[in-house]
């Protein structure tokens, strides 16, 4: 779908997540352009299918990376640095329990009265819950977010090499920085999702997201601040 660096210059976990995520690409376009609507939104794109359990393990291997980075860090670079890898590692760990809401379809648990009556899917995940006449899933989980993921994905990048500010607060905060092949996914990724109509299609976009960030924990901009090298 897009050709990002030459083969000689990715590691082989970038080769694997990059060539995953033009797979992913590859066949919901696929989906598309065949008619095959259905099948992909019960099948490739389904509560529990390929796509959402693939993004669900590639946020907990995330969260393993930056605990990882966490430990090194702290004999490496002190206390503050470690707790913060150390903070958005389990926020990744809480993005992957979220992504299968906790196995309750898994395990086949009964949810509480509490999510029976609050959450919109009456299942065991907060992303879901409605508060009043608001969803989280609109506002918290929403376009909010999206907003913040594609600033980090898109712009960080840019401004970190230019600007001496932005630079030292990211490294002060530990913040893993992408880099320019991660910044062509998702420009390449968001390009084909929009022009893709299909219910679901964002299992895939997540997905992408959930590699882009694995790979960019693995191999950051700035990995001499925010890694164990």
């Amino acid at each position: 779908m897009v050709r990002l660096n030459a083969p000689s210059r990715l590691s082989v976990a970038d080769s694997f997540l990059f060539g995953m995520a033009n797979a992913t690409l590859l066949f919901t376009v696929i989906y598309y352009i065949t008619g095959l609507h259905e099948p992909f939104r019960l099948g490739f794109a389904t509560e529990d299918g390929p796509v959402e359990w693939g993004t669900a393990i590639c946020l907990f291997l995330s969260s393993l990376v930056l605990f990882r980075n966490a430990f090194a860090l702290w004999g490496r670079r002190g206390v503050t640095a470690a707790l913060l890898t150390g903070f958005y590692g389990l926020l990744f760990f809480f993005a992957s329990g979220e992504e299968i809401s906790w196995g309750f379809r898994l395990f086949h648990w009964q949810a509480s009265e509490f999510f029976l009556q609050h959450n919109a899917q009456q299942e065991t995940n907060l992303h879901n819950l409605v508060v009043g006449d608001v969803k989280l899933v609109k506002t918290v989980f929403g376009s909010g977010l999206t907003v913040m993921i594609m600033l980090y994905l898109l712009v960080l990048p840019l401004v970190y090499t230019r600007l001496d500010a932005v630079r030292r607060i990211a490294d002060a905060l530990a913040v893993p920085v992408p880099e320019s092949r991660h910044m062509l996914m998702t420009v390449a990724a968001t390009l084909v999702i929009l022009s893709v109509q299909m219910m679901t299609k964002w299992e895939s976009y997540e997905f992408i997201f959930s590699l882009m960030a694995l790979s960019i924990f693995l191999n950051p901009r700035n990995a001499d601040q925010v890694t164990n090298r």
